[in-house]
């Protein structure tokens, strides 16, 4: 009984965006109990992979940050190159109005964080924080809402998020780069272009182009170039179909979901996500960096996402997705908002100081909860059920 309970939660929509969630609690619980302590001097454990003196030696925050998320962004350009081959990226015509809309809801609420602090170079740096979406998170809540929501609405909203998550990476790639070693990024080209021949041939096994990717990781991480940005380019040297016509894309997409859904986010989220509260007054939660990452999130989206779609569907220049209203494309508008992994990882790379980091977790995890309630609350609202929907027929 137990077992088939815990199998239906996991096969729930809404499944990564609740562990998502009490990941996030865990961590919050933690950093405020007795085991502070631990939790950070855990977290800032040197952990070393060397030969002969010469290798990685990093704290387990940065292993947890530069590698496993690498594993995540590989997952989402599987995800990516998938949906631009044969998915909803293929036809141009029906990513107008979500990149569209993907667009503003990254420009408004940067420019919002920015108002708030463009006056502190401390701070402005965080800029692209609040311009980032959840996808697990966000379609989670969406799941909460039950299959009563216009499936033009779902396809909508991972439209978005998916293009959200190409403008994220084209950010860290362009805005987040450290001091850059031209000789470590030239030799990152020798595995990129092992992988480009062996896409080329259309191999069945991918563990050799997997071996590569990891060797380009090393190399991109010691440049000074982001090293997530190694996984993603590695996923588009994965065959979508082999020499027999079968997809390794396909499969190793399946594969790897539920480790990065269930395992890989949520260790990001607790290792991220530990707001220390002792100490924090009103005064803090109002100053220029936790406000404008919550108020970029919250209203930023909203006005970048839905302002941009009712002005497109105005101008006739796109169709709103079928079946849906508008109570409820502003539902989903809220949802974006959800920033959570994304806006946290780019947080991680704008600031290293630890008390301005407390105020980029106290910012996103406000931003977050409040776009979360205000989007399912818009959704619940404005989708009658079932039983409403064979009343009022």
């Amino acid at each position: 009984m137990l077992l088939r309970a815990i199998d239906r939660f996991f096969r729930h929509e809404a499944s990564g965006g609740l562990l998502l969630m009490a990941a996030a609690l865990a961590a919050l619980i933690v950093a405020n109990s007795g085991l502070a302590g631990t939790y950070e001097g855990v977290l800032n454990s040197i952990f070393s992979v060397t030969l002969n003196g010469s290798g990685l030696e990093k704290p387990l925050i940065l292993w947890i940050n530069d590698g496993l998320m690498a594993v995540f962004f590989f997952l989402i350009g599987l995800e990516l190159k998938r949906e631009l081959l044969e998915g909803k990226l293929k036809n141009p015509a029906d990513v107008v109005l979500p990149g569209m809309a993907a667009v503003g809801g990254m420009v408004v609420p940067a420019l919002i964080f920015l108002g708030f602090n463009w006056g502190n170079p401390a701070t402005a740096s965080g800029w692209a924080i609040p311009a980032a979406t959840d996808i697990a998170f966000a379609l989670g809540v969406l799941a909460l809402v039950g299959d009563r929501v216009p499936s033009s609405l779902k396809v909508f909203l991972l439209t978005l998020a998916i293009l959200d998550d190409i403008g994220a990476i084209l950010i860290i790639a362009l805005f987040y780069t450290a001091e850059l070693k031209i000789d470590y990024l030239l030799m990152a080209l020798v595995p990129m272009l092992a992988m480009f021949w062996l896409n080329k041939r259309r191999v069945h096994r991918v563990a050799p182009i997997l071996f590569l990717g990891v060797i380009m990781w090393v190399l991109v991480l010691k440049s000074g170039v982001h090293a997530t940005l190694a996984g993603v380019i590695t996923a588009f040297f994965i065959p979508l179909k082999d020499k027999w016509g079968k997809s390794p894309l396909h499969s190793l997409e399946h594969a790897l979901t539920p480790y990065v859904l269930f395992l890989i986010v949520p260790i990001f989220a607790f290792a991220n996500a530990g707001v220390v509260l002792t100490g924090l007054s009103l005064a803090d939660l109002a100053a220029p960096l936790p406000l404008g990452i919550a108020l970029g999130l919250v209203l930023g989206k909203q006005i970048g996402v839905f302002g941009v779609t009712w002005l497109m569907v105005k101008l006739r220049l796109a169709h709103p997705p079928a079946g849906a209203n508008w109570a409820q494309i502003y539902g989903v508008a809220c949802l974006a908002g959800i920033g959570f992994t994304m806006s946290l990882f780019i947080g991680s790379l704008s600031f290293a100081d630890p008390e301005l980091m407390n105020h980029v977790r106290l910012g996103v995890l406000l931003g977050s909860l409040v776009s979360g309630v205000l989007g399912f609350a818009a959704l619940r609202l404005s989708t009658p059920s079932s039983e409403d929907a064979a009343q009022a027929a």
